[in-house]
């Protein structure tokens, strides 16, 4: 890559919104199981678009790059499952990644052929989330079951749907730092776009 094009993606990306595989020389698994959680983490965190770089696979056997390969198959996975909106070829050694809005992670159907993942940790009742958490779950419970006709939900549908929702969006969530904070902010960021519609 040449060194101008390069320091456009630095500008365009910057660290942050960057995923460098070739730097950190993962095996394929774990390339797949990074990125999968790096680009969960960056659509809660409600980034519009990254840089996954994999590398072309030069200096490997045949040229053939393994790690490329499994993000190549990854992709359209996180696509169907509505954590990623596109995704296309930026180098041969590099793809541009974009986003799904946080609350299609409510939309997605199940698939017997999709690995279901790591569960997400569910508490025996929400009621050990802070007050502030359990307001938002609520409310964006509230929001997505009257986009779906339901303006009267019982408590059972309500709470249903909270834990729903808890679900899926701890599943996203980075394995440190303040979960809570975390879930808050992926809150938020579904209630905007829900109410953007």
């Amino acid at each position: 890559m040449r060194a101008v094009d390069r320091a456009f993606d630095e500008l365009r990306f910057g660290p942050t919104r960057t995923l460098n595989l070739r730097a950190l020389q993962p095996t394929a698994l774990q390339a797949t199981d990074l990125t999968e959680r790096w680009l969960r983490e960056q659509q809660v965190l409600g980034v519009d678009e990254v840089l996954v770089i994999t590398g072309r696979g030069n200096n490997s056997v045949d040229g053939y790059s393994p790690v490329r390969e499994a993000v190549v198959r990854l992709l359209p996975s996180l696509r169907r499952r509505n954590v990623i909106a596109s995704y296309g070829e930026h180098t041969p050694g590099s793809f541009v990644v974009c986003f799904a809005p946080v609350k299609a992670l409510f939309e997605v159907p199940r698939r017997r052929r999709e690995p279901s993942g790591k569960p997400a940790p569910r508490p025996a009742s929400l009621a050990a989330l802070d007050d502030e958490t359990l307001r938002q779950l609520r409310d964006l419970a509230v929001m997505s079951l009257a986009v779906l006709g339901l303006n009267s939900p019982t408590r059972g549908q309500l709470e249903d749907e909270m834990l729903r929702q808890y679900t899926a969006l701890s599943a996203a969530l980075p394995e440190s730092g303040d979960k809570e904070a975390l879930l808050q902010q992926a809150l938020l960021r579904a209630a905007e776009e829900y109410e953007a519609d």
